[in-house]
């Protein structure tokens, strides 16, 4: 068993060795290099981009609807932070619900917000209930946390952030 294992292995060497990279019956050799053709095959590079699926006006047979936005703001904002990170700062937001089971929390931008000018980054902040009637509850089952994450560019911008909910909102200020 030995013996045939070592000639095996010393053959594959040898003949791995002779002029397989060149012969035509070497898979890596079916194409060739790549060649420049001279002239970009899209005119806007940066409007492609390759890793997202393009857009198209059919419609497809198994194709899901858009899904409905179900979340609300949040009752009372009862805490604001905003704490300075590596990459910008992060906006800490702690909320009361009106009743147990919200989930989905997240701190949403504005859209009518969108010129800076003001220096005012306005975020809402939004939350999803279960279909189902669920208890009140004490205040501790209903405290729901959001964070936000700005970049340092947005940070340079904005003067003040303003996190609203359905009932009250709370400012944070640059000193």
């Amino acid at each position: 068993m030995r013996k045939s294992l070592t000639v095996v292995l010393v053959t594959g060497l040898l003949v791995s060795a002779c002029g397989w990279s060149g012969s035509r019956l070497n898979p890596t050799n079916w194409f060739g290099d790549s060649t420049e053709i001279g002239e970009p095959v899209v005119d806007d590079v940066a409007a492609v981009n390759p890793l997202l699926p393009q857009q198209t006006n059919r419609t497809r047979l198994f194709r899901r609807p858009e899904a409905e936005d179900l979340s609300v703001p949040i009752q009372t904002i009862t805490e604001l932070r905003v704490e300075p990170a590596a990459s910008g700062a992060i906006v800490y937001t702690v909320g009361l619900a009106a009743r147990q089971g919200a989930y989905a929390a997240a701190l949403i931008p504005d859209p009518r917000d969108g010129d800076q000018e003001s220096g005012t980054l306005t975020l809402t902040f939004r939350v999803t209930y279960p279909q189902t009637q669920t208890a009140v509850g004490s205040d501790a089952t209903r405290t729901v946390h959001a964070a936000y994450n700005l970049s340092v560019d947005a940070v340079n911008e904005v003067r003040t952030i303003r996190v609203v909910g359905a009932e009250n909102a709370r400012e944070a200020r640059r000193r």
